[in-house]
This record gives C-alpha cells, sequence and structure tokens, in this order.
C-alpha cells in the first residue's frame, strides 16, 4: 500500500539520477535554516560539513543510498560525532564532543542523509513543549505563538517549514506523536523495541526513537532505514518485520475508539468535535463499524498514564545520578526541577508496583484488539498550549498536567502508535488523530494510515513556509 511519492523518496531520486545536485539540496536547506530564525529550530550546525558532504556525493563517491542527499537535524538527545549532546541543558554545556554517533542517526547517515545540525528539544526531553534554558523558545510554525509540542519539537517544526527533509526524533512518553499532531505531520511510535536501543535510555523500556515525515509513503521509506535490532537491547525482535496488510486484507478492522483511555477529564469542546468527525472519517474510510469505550474502568486495576510518572522520573534520576541531580537541581529549568524531585521521591515499593502493573496493562490491550483491532483516541487532549509551556497568558511556567496529554499508555504497553493530521484547532495549529494498533503491526498501521491519507490528505508544508519543496519547484 503506497500513497504518491513522498518528497524524500523524490529528491534523493533526483539526486541519484543527476537531476539535482546535492549541494543545491543542502544549500537550499541551510538557507531555509538561516532564513527561519523565528522558530529556533537548532541547537547547533554543521554548515560548512555539509557542503563538504554535499561534494563529495556530486562528485559520485557517496552516491548510494535511499536517503543521499537528503539534509538532516539530529535531535540533541542524540549522539552525532563531533558535536556534544546537551541534551537541552546548561548543566551540561560543557560536556565532550560525541565520539560516535547514535544508532538511528548512524543509520541515516549510512542511508546517504547529510547532517546539517541539532534540533532543539525541552530539558532533558522531559516535556511536552520545547524550550529551554540552553537553547530557549522552539515555535510552531503554523502558529508563533504556540509549542510545536515536545519533547521532538525542533524536529518536527523543521519538518513542518520545510528546512529539512528529515530530522530524528524519540518517544518516551509521546514525543514523536505529540509534535507531529501540532505540526501537522505523521509521526509512529514503534513497537518498543523494534528500532534497537543503544545505550539504555533514560526511561528504560518505554523510551524508543520514531519517524516523523509529512506523507505515509516517506514515513514508510524512514522506518525501513531506521527500524532493526542492534547488539545490547534485549527486547529487539531478530527478525525483519513486513507489512501484515496482505495477510490481513481478506479480514476487516475491528474498530474501537475512546475520548480517553484514562479518567482525567472530558476532552476540550474543539478537540471532542474534531475527534468525533475524524472517528466517523476513518470508520466510513475503512467500511467497518465503530465500538466506543469509556475511560472509566478502561483499566480495570490502575491507570499506565499515571504509573508512567513515577517510573520515567525514578528511571531518569538513576540515569543521572541521584547525587549529580541533586548537586546540579539549581540549573534546571523549572519543569525539570518539578519532575526531577518528585522522582526523588519516588520509593522503591512505588516504582516496582508500578513496574508489575505494566503486565496487567499489556494483557488488558492485547485482549482488546487481539489480531485485527485498531484504537483511535485523539493524540493531545488539549487545544495545544504557548510557546513557552503555558496553557495561557498570566500562567507560570511549569510542567504540563497530566490531562493534556493522550500517548503514554502505549509507552507503557510498547503498542505502535500512530499520528495522523485530520484537520485544524480554533488556533490554526493541526490537530492529530491517534491509531494504536497490535504488537509489531507497525507496518499494517503505516498501510491503514496510507489509505486515509489517500480520502482525506493534509498540507505537507506550514503555510508561509516554501522550504524545500522550491527545489523541487525548480527541477
Amino acid at each position: 500500500m503506497r500513497t504518491s511519492p513522498g518528497t524524500l523518496h523524490v529528491l534523493a531520486s533526483a539526486v541519484r539520477s543527476r537531476r539535482l545536485s546535492a549541494t543545491k539540496l543542502v544549500s537550499a536547506s541551510i538557507d531555509c535554516l538561516e532564513h527561519a530564525v523565528d522558530l529556533n529550530v537548532t541547537s547547533a550546525t554543521v554548515f560548512d560539513d555539509a557542503l563538504r558532504v554535499a561534494k563529495r556525493i556530486d562528485d559520485e563517491e557517496l552516491l548510494d543510498g535511499e536517503l543521499v542527499g537528503i539534509p538532516m537535524l539530529v535531535k540533541d538527545l542524540e549522539d552525532l560525532r563531533g558535536l556534544p549532546t546537551r541534551k537541552g541543558s546548561l548543566s551540561l554545556h560543557g560536556v565532550a564532543p560525541a565520539t560516535t554517533n547514535g544508532v538511528v542517526p548512524g543509520r541515516l547517515l549510512r542511508a546517504g542523509a547529510v547532517a546539517v545540525g541539532k534540533s532543539t528539544l525541552p530539558e532533558f526531553a522531559i516535556e511536552g513543549f520545547t524550550s529551554s534554558l540552553l537553547t530557549g523558545v522552539t515555535r510552531n510554525p503554523w502558529n508563533l505563538e504556540y509549542s510545536p509540542g515536545g519533547s521532538s519539537g525542533g524536529s518536527a517544526a523543521a519538518i513542518a517549514a520545510g528546512l529539512v527533509g528529515v530530522a530524528t526524533a524519540t518517544d518516551g512518553g509521546g514525543s514523536v506523536r505529540i509534535p507531529a499532531s501540532f505540526c501537522g505531520l505523521v509521526g509512529l511510535k514503534p513497537t518498543n523495541g523494534v528500532i534497537g536501543r543503544w545505550p539504555a535510555p533514560d526511561w528504560i523500556d518505554y523510551s524508543t526513537d520514531g519517524p516523523l515525515a509529512t506523507s505515509c509513503d516517506d514515513l514508510r521509506l524512514l522506518f525501513d532505514v531506521i527500524r532493526g535490532p542492534v547488539a545490547g537491547d534485549p527486547t529487539s525482535p531478530p527478525g525483519a518485520l513486513v507489512s501484515q496488510w496482505a495477510r490481513h486484507d481478506d479480514h476487516p478492522v475491528v474498530l474501537f475508539a475512546a475520548d480517553r483511555t484514562s479518567p482525567l477529564g472530558p476532552l476540550s469542546p474543539a478537540v471532542a468535535t474534531l475527534f468525533h468527525d475524524a472517528v466517523d472519517a476513518v470508520a466510513d474510510r475503512l467500511g467497518v463499524g465503530v465500538s466506543w469505550l469509556s475511560a472509566e474502568g478502561f483499566f480495570g486495576d490502575g491507570d499506565p498514564d499515571l504509573d508512567w510518572f513515577p517510573v520515567t522520573s525514578a528511571e531518569h534520576v538513576a540515569s543521572l545520578g541521584r547525587e549529580w541531580v541533586i548537586e546540579h537541581m539549581d540549573e534546571f529549568h523549572v519543569a525539570t526541577q518539578e519532575y526531577l524531585t518528585a522522582g526523588l521521591r519516588v520509593s522503591i515499593n512505588e516504582y516496582l508496583s508500578a513496574r508489575r502493573r505494566r503486565y496487567l496493562y499489556v494483557r488488558e490491550i492485547d485482549e482488546l484488539l487481539g489480531d485485527h483491532g485498531l484504537l483511535l483516541t485523539p493524540t493531545v487532549a488539549a487545544t495545544g498550549w504557548l510557546a513557552d509551556g503555558r496553557m495561557q497568558e498570566g500562567d507560570d511556567v511549569h510542567g504540563l498536567a497530566p490531562e493534556v496529554y493522550s500517548t503514554a499508555m502505549q509507552n507503557v504497553t510498547g503498542n505502535p502508535a500512530l499520528n495522523i493530521p485530520f484537520g485544524h484547532l480554533p488556533s490554526g495549529i493541526p490537530f492529530g488523530l491517534q491509531l494504536t494498533a497490535p504488537h509489531f503491526h507497525d507496518y499494517r498501521l503505516i498501510d491503514i494510515a496510507a489509505l486515509i491519507e489517500s480520502s482525506y490528505p493534509w498540507a505537507r508544508t506550514a503555510p508561509g513556509y516554501e522550504g524545500l519543496e522550491t527545489v523541487l519547484d525548480s527541477m
């Protein structure tokens, strides 16, 4: 199942066939990044290095690869050789440059992508807005007053504005899907372990890399490149995934929908209206009925959205080092202080109880979805927040409250989940519909999203930003 060719397919094919020079493509990206200072999407740049790599491609030294010549940003949570990995924190301002590439950046580079720099994120990738004391406030290209989401906000804003073709992203509680929702992108949190993880993430079982793209075709291409096992990850499946669409196309999708999967209050009217319209449209496209589920009693014992917090905060303290966290507390953003202070207080019994309940949550989702189920929810339960993380003018900046989210459950259970754009909120920023599938049905999830895209397409670039589309137009 493939939609019309995505931007990445077209650009990389043009570079390979010599219809487009890599230097022209990379130069266009650099020019876009230099002119989009209002978005503030980069934490570091390597423009001269990128142009040297582009010249080598044009000189036929580096012509192979599915992404040859495509300019790329690497989220500053991941290592890019030669640049420090500061993770959005002033406390790491003096860290030494990385000597190796992270797993996913390395795979993208080997596929021919050209690194032009690193993208912004909230401190330690903790928050759902992209603002830090290190790099300042990153803004949404659809509405500069609003946040692009987090924690992969710099990457999502850069792609949505057409500044780069590829930007890496990670997801430990929604950090691919939230910015995909607010920036009008497709974004996949894969089944945990399908993209091998090394070294161990700060949130050991919950975090994974995931692709962001402007189309399902490009999303599939990126997933093809970055998926696969890695030595050291005990959850990486050894075999290659294949699309399950052909295996299941004689069986209709069993469709479920829920305003929420945790009883955290009603959706805002604007979100509820867009969500219910989207569910009706998807049901019509797939030709099936919908079973509506209530947040109350969705999980019989406990709540994965609430258990997510003590598990991740305690693991983050352990990853950074308890004494180091205490020593550097004054250097952290206020949201980081609140989060890590809570992590310092988590008891071993609280932590292990939440970890054990995870098995119950996984079982309940497995039994609900079976082999053919698809769960629809809003990707984000709120209408957005201001770029600095406040819900509205006059508020103080703190960490965002649990009730604005709708993404942590899939990190806890490990199910693949995908955001697809479906309309716009009153602020003008996009609304995202979240699709959750059974474990290891990642490709089928992309197949279904491609079906929806074919009937309900979306803009591939935020208004006012021509970006790399100008390169396509000039070919």
